[in-house]
């Protein structure tokens, strides 16, 4: 089935959802929103008043769909004039549509400015206006653009569900009424359908938030404040360990470390654009002296001011700056989400200074390091995607459209040169001052990422007045390479965890090793800790476990928290001066034989396997 196609059904599907909740609930009970297609299905949203819908609920609203597609309604499609369609609205006492309707005729657009959640309404802008359409199945009319199937019977009654009920305020503006929202997925077959709730049960399982708090990685705390994560000493060894993969990898093209503050004057942001495309997303900080600052969104305009601090030679270039900083956003309530949507994230970032003719060399040595970033970590494959301008909606970007094509045609040079015609376009997905490569990720349950990606920009050279002397003693306008590998620790943490539901390789583990004591004679105790001093010398991350616990409970402990490696040492133990290893399953070889290893042959093994970031284990 096609995309627009399966676009229709599951708008049509939108349309028998309200239609199946007015009979349910009462007709002269339910008050309208709007009902758009999103990614894998649909969702409406509702004011039913006192009354509260349950997932419990959702069952007898499903049987109710299927009794009006079985009910063979056509959709039948009418107009009437924007005065007409708010008189009909007013009359059938639906508040939402007429208030939808006056901005059509007041302003022109129906358009959500903000929207609960990450769903992308398919509302949009109407340009001049003055007839509205309604389509009819049944006995149910409904404000529309259109875009469905000709009649229900062409739905396919078992491939959709409804999946869950959330608040959503109106317009995704809190200062309006809480409503009531049921998604639904929906799909061309039921196979279809059977594979994606499978896919879902599975990610209930990984869900980073979840396992999170089972391996002690992060907590949020409401005195913090909501989308401010606190890691653990477990989360941030993780942290740590992602982010010195990356920038050892940088350390081999020179790259330097600098440090920048976190707030900065609005004047930065102002050169860069940053302000005028985003000042309602800052932290905002006046001074008692009445200055206005902001807590940073993003640290290219910093790096900027390193660069600028003196006169620059093109022998000086490239100039490549690395620093992994905390930035702030502040994102809507409703669309923080665990560690993949918050308030402070922290990017493992780096701009690269450098001339025209240097540039495509810059990106092939970041686009290895993604590479080999992700391959390490389990992605076996990255989609690229190039990342453009959309050429009917210049005003979004900054500098001329001519600009604009010369520098994407130097992108795509890159990426045909590394993959031929291997790769997806995204118009209209560019950065506002400059075209991208965004690298999507595979992960475990067959979901796409976007993870890494590499951004032109010729844009802030030209605010900031970046320049170089060149070989003639001229002043030359240089240009800036940004590059994000994880894009932000928190968001590739969301994802990463998930992708390895927890399981974490040898060297990112945050303990490697579990020292587990039958009892606590003394030379149970004193062989333990040699262990424990030989690893701490390693540099081996191992945990003595000597609580009062039962063995079996102490095994079942360190398996529930996944340590890679764990030991149990006993009299017996002591006596052989030989350790039993017990591997967690999924980093174990197949036909494995049991071993006995002496400590100092055990630690300086599981050091070596750390260092060189091997995914199974070789013990």
């Amino acid at each position: 089935m096609s995309e627009e196609k399966l676009s229709a059904l599951r708008h049509s599907l939108a349309h028998v959802l309200a239609a199946a909740v007015r009979r349910v609930y009462g007709a002269g009970n339910v008050k309208l929103g709007v009902g758009p297609v999103i990614e894998n299905g649909f969702y409406y949203d509702f004011d039913l008043g006192e009354i509260r819908i349950s997932e419990d609920d959702l069952p007898k609203i499903e049987k109710e769909m299927r009794k009006i597609i079985g009910e063979k309604q056509e959709f039948v499609r009418s107009e009437e004039s924007i005065a007409e369609a708010i008189k009909i609205e007013e009359e059938a006492g639906q508040p939402y549509k007429v208030e939808l309707l006056h901005d059509l005729q007041q302003k022109g657009t129906t358009a959500m400015s903000k929207i609960s959640g990450d769903e992308k309404s398919t509302e949009g802008d109407d340009d001049d206006i003055t007839t509205v359409s309604f389509y009819t199945n049944g006995d149910f009319t409904d404000l529309c653009r259109g875009g469905h199937v000709e009649n229900t019977s062409e739905i396919p009654a078992n491939a959709f569900k409804l999946t869950r009920v959330a608040g959503a305020y109106w317009r995704g503006d809190e200062k309006n009424p809480m409503m009531q929202r049921i998604y639904g997925v929906a799909f061309a077959t039921k196979q279809e359908l059977d594979d994606y709730l499978k896919q879902m049960e599975e990610a209930k399982k990984r869900d980073h938030r979840k396992l999170g708090q089972e391996l002690d990685l992060f907590t949020f705390s409401d005195l913090i404040g909501p989308g401010l994560p606190l890691f653990t000493p477990r989360g941030t060894v993780l942290r740590r360990q992602l982010d010195n993969f990356v920038q050892e990898m940088r350390d081999e093209y020179d790259y330097q470390e600098v440090s920048i503050p976190h707030i900065t004057k609005k004047d930065a942001y102002i050169a860069s654009g940053h302000w005028e495309k985003f000042k309602d997303e800052l932290f905002r900080i006046t001074t008692r002296e009445d200055h206005e600052f902001a807590m940073k969104p993003m640290n290219c305009p910093h790096h900027t001011q390193i660069y600028a601090s003196q006169v620059r030679s093109y022998k000086d270039l490239p100039i490549r700056y690395r620093e992994t900083t905390m930035c702030y956003r502040d994102e809507q309530s409703g669309e923080l989400s665990g560690l993949s949507r918050v308030r402070s994230f922290t990017q493992d970032d780096a701009h690269v200074f450098c001339r025209v003719n240097q540039v495509e060399q810059e990106i092939l040595n970041i686009w290895d390091i993604v590479d080999r970033f992700y391959r390490t970590l389990g992605f076996e494959e990255l989609m690229v995607r190039f990342s453009t301008h959309d050429p009917a909606n210049m005003a979004a970007y900054s500098g001329s459209e001519e600009k604009w094509l010369s520098t994407e045609k130097q992108l795509l040079n890159i990426i045909t040169q590394k993959l031929g015609d291997n790769y997806e376009n995204g118009v209209g997905e560019a950065a506002f001052y400059g075209p991208k490569i965004d690298f999507m990720a595979r992960d475990a349950i067959g979901r796409m990422w976007q993870v890494a990606t590499i951004q032109l920009d010729f844009n802030q050279p030209e605010g900031f007045d970046l320049t170089c002397i060149n070989e003639k003693g001229e002043s030359e306008r240089i240009v800036m390479v940004h590059a994000a590998i994880m894009g932000s620790i928190e968001r590739f943490l969301s994802i990463y965890i998930e992708h390895v539901a927890g399981k974490f390789p040898i060297w990112l583990s945050p303990e490697q090793l579990r020292v587990i004591i039958v009892n606590d004679s003394e030379n149970v105790v004193r062989f333990a800790t040699e262990l424990m001093n030989l690893a701490k010398e390693s540099g081996v991350r191992a945990i003595l476990d000597d609580s009062n616990n039962s063995v079996g409970k102490k095994i079942r402990n360190a398996e529930t928290i996944k340590v890679p490696y764990s030991v149990v040492i006993g009299e017996k133990e002591v006596e052989s001066g030989g350790l039993p290893l017990r591997v967690r399953g999924d980093l174990a070889i197949d036909g494995r034989e049991e071993k006995s290893y002496v400590p100092g042959q055990l630690i300086k093994s599981i050091s070596n396997e750390a260092k060189t970031r091997v995914s199974k284990s070789s013990l």
